[in-house]
């Protein structure tokens, strides 16, 4: 495939994402180009099945030359695409068996607010705060930069506050309102993560964004940055709130978890752990379990007794928390995902079976 032909193939598939409303678009070599709509994977068969020739004529259209050289020193590569400046795709090429493989995720243009996204409008209670950690929390393609965005675009709306975020690659691109906003991507804007977390503190910011919380030295830095001043959204792959906390805490050495679980307590706002689901008719709708730190889970926290933190969140149901098999009851129960999807995705089936019937 010459590279003019790459090109107009590149932008032709390009295009159909759009029109199909596809979430990503994989290029495999062995495979048709193959999009992912509503969580579910269709190849093109329209296309040819791709070769080791086509897939490498792909990345040369989407790849600078520094990109090039990350790909061949690590192996992988991560970056935001711009197409045509309509429409922005975060990008992983990576080799696997030789040959070159591409991951392409389409990002919205348009920034939606928590009420088009179908999330609780209570989660816009978190961005009143002036300091702390908030966490949301969920697996790969749920989500959770979505739902960060609509919280960060909110305050940039509503408050006159200085926002930094600290990406790999942005996703999101913000017009800049009543905030500030100053977006960092690691690679182009900032050696790594633990480097512009300890720059933040001499930028002024008041609301940080951390992409992802991948290592200890990042995590340690973050909660230091919640506990003198800051109010902090990262996101986590984890799959609820108690197994957030283990996780934070986990990663220390075991002489500095006791430490690091009295900080978490003091700093941690609240957990917002969400899923995506099938919505019967087409498309897809969001579950999720909120857990806002109260008292009560302040020192379930601190006593070492995150296993008792699920039961706080179910007792509280008045005070804007919801567990996730509460949140896939009721949407079992309005008719918008299957029960079988449900249990799927339940945290415990039989508990989630019970509170349907009940």
């Amino acid at each position: 495939m010459s590279l003019l032909h790459a090109e107009q193939k590149v932008k032709s598939l390009l295009l159909t994402v759009s029109q199909q409303n596809a979430s990503d678009i994989h290029f495999v070599v062995g495979r048709y180009p193959t999009l992912r709509i509503d969580g579910k994977l269709f190849p093109l068969r329209k296309e040819k099945v791709l070769t080791a020739e086509d897939t490498q004529a792909v990345s040369d259209v989407l790849l600078t030359e520094d990109n090039k050289k990350t790909l061949l020193d690590a192996g992988q590569v991560d970056f935001s695409y711009s197409f045509e400046n309509k429409s922005r795709f975060r990008v992983n090429i990576y080799f696997q068996k030789g040959n070159i493989s591409i991951a392409m995720r389409l990002i919205s243009s348009k920034i939606k607010t928590l009420e088009e996204l179908n999330l609780p409008t209570s989660l816009y209670d978190f961005c009143n705060y002036s300091q702390g950690l908030i966490l949301v929390t969920g697996p790969v393609g749920h989500g959770k930069s979505t739902t960060l965005a609509a919280l960060l675009d909110y305050i940039n709306h509503n408050f006159d506050q200085n926002i930094l975020t600290i990406e790999d690659p942005i996703e999101y691109v913000y017009e800049q309102d009543r905030c500030i906003v100053n977006q960092r991507e690691i690679g182009s804007d900032a050696k790594s993560f633990p480097a512009a977390l300890k720059a933040l503190f001499r930028e002024d910011a008041n609301v940080v964004m951390i992409g992802e919380m991948r290592d200890l030295e990042t995590i340690g830095t973050t909660i230091t940055a919640a506990e003198i001043g800051h109010l902090i959204f990262a996101t986590l792959h984890t799959n609820n709130s108690a197994q957030t906390i283990d996780r934070i805490i986990d990663s220390f050495p075991a002489h500095q978890q006791n430490q690091i679980r009295l900080q978490l307590a003091s700093v941690l706002v609240g957990v917002i752990s969400q899923r995506l689901l099938p919505r019967i008719g087409g498309g897809r709708v969001p579950a999720i379990e909120i857990m806002i730190k109260n008292k009560a889970i302040e020192n379930l926290i601190r006593e070492n007794k995150i296993y008792q933190i699920d039961s706080v969140i179910e007792t509280n149901l008045g005070n804007n928390m919801i567990s996730l098999d509460r949140s896939l009851a009721n949407l079992v129960e309005k008719g918008l995902i299957t029960m079988n999807d449900a249990t799927t995705y339940a945290q415990d089936r039989e508990y989630l079976k019970m509170i349907i019937k009940g």
